[in-house]
């Protein structure tokens, strides 16, 4: 007999274990559960409002100097250089020397100005006789003028040579055909294209350096095809970079480009960065979220105020401190701290967004 009540509580403690695993835990949303107040010094109340829906897009980018306020410099006169004092990144003043190139140019142009000062010189005694001459009846006027003609060519062919000698350098110049670059302007050398040794030929169109005072960057950001109709001018720009991860730099886009690139079929974008503490710095790899506004509003809450469990998702309704309601909401989508609710949540409600792990475990008798 007491075998027999032995299994049949056996079967009934199986049985009754089996039906516990076999039925999903219930949701109390009905059970009361108050809040404290200790408890109530923990919480965040916040209210579900009906918002304009946000979007985000995340794109990869590099930084690059500020193309409309930069100063290149371009070489005077061919020739080869033969030294560099500056490095890509260095900052410079107005007036340091970046440079020394000699150039045959140079020595031709002081040769030249040997030339028409010792024309000119001729050609002024010439006229001072011509006139004296003149005056004194013993040449003609056609004389007295052809000598005054000379002297002013001479005149000019030299003013020509000197004009010359200062657009290509000036002071910077002599007569052995040494040519000093110097910067123009202060700021960072952000281009540099010569190295000590090289040659600088008259027909070559680039520059020898780059100037930026980097004040202000710019973030080309590459966008494809598929998302380009989320992108427009204005839109609101959070860059991060992989130097400071932690340091979100926002900006706007200011310019959309109206072409694909023909290699990675991209579009790229253009953002302008303030860049104060010159933490920014050219070929710098970024990663860029724009965020924009659509038409479309729904109800929203903070994020953090948001349960998941059991692939579904929860907020806490708080109506009074002994009166909250566990209730099952659906996610349109998550942009920043803010969700958007498509289902459970009216405006005006007032949910709990901190801390409402406790009150849920709670409300679900979870312990």
């Amino acid at each position: 007999m007491m075998k027999r009540e032995t299994l049949l509580s056996g079967i009934s403690a199986l049985l009754l274990l089996a039906a516990c695993k076999g039925k999903p835990q219930p949701v109390a949303e009905n059970k009361q559960v108050c809040v404290s107040d200790s408890m109530a010094h923990m919480i965040t109340i916040d209210t579900a409002k009906t918002t304009t829906m946000k979007d985000e897009l995340s794109l990869s980018g590099e930084v690059s100097y500020d193309d409309n306020n930069v100063v290149k410099v371009f070489p005077f006169a061919g020739g080869q250089v033969l030294d560099v004092k500056v490095s890509l990144g260095d900052k410079v003043t107005k007036g340091q020397t970046l440079a020394i190139v000699r150039s045959a140019d140079v020595a031709g142009n002081y040769t030249d100005l040997t030339a028409t000062r010792s024309d000119l010189a001729i050609a002024k005694r010439q006229l001072e006789q011509a006139e004296y001459l003149y005056k004194n009846g013993i040449s003609s006027e056609r004389d007295y003028t052809e000598a005054k003609e000379n002297y002013n060519k001479a005149a000019a062919a030299n003013t020509k040579i000197q004009q010359q000698i200062a657009i290509n350098g000036g002071g910077n110049t002599n007569a052995g055909g040494s040519l000093v670059i110097k910067a123009p302007e202060s700021g960072y050398i952000v281009e540099k294209n010569i190295t000590a040794g090289s040659f600088i030929r008259p027909d070559n169109n680039n520059s020898m350096f780059t100037i930026s005072n980097m004040k202000d960057v710019w973030i080309w950001a590459n966008v494809f095809e598929s998302d380009i109709s989320k992108v427009k001018t204005g839109y609101t720009a959070k860059v991060t970079t992989v130097a400071y991860p932690d340091k979100v730099f926002t900006g706007k886009v200011d310019a959309v480009s109206s072409v694909l690139d023909p290699d990675n079929k991209v579009m790229k974008i253009k953002i302008v960065l303030p860049n104060t503490n010159m933490m920014l710095k050219p070929e710098m790899f970024t990663n860029v979220v724009i965020t924009n506004s659509d038409k479309a509003q729904s109800v929203s809450v903070p994020a953090k105020a948001v349960v998941f469990d059991n692939s579904k998702n929860y907020v806490i309704v708080y109506n009074d401190k002994c009166d909250l309601k566990l209730r099952e909401v659906g996610i349109i989508k998550t942009v920043a701290d803010t969700t958007y609710i498509s289902s459970g949540l009216k405006a005006g409600d007032r949910v709990i967004s901190k801390n409402q792990l406790l009150l849920y475990d709670s409300l679900t008798g979870e312990n």
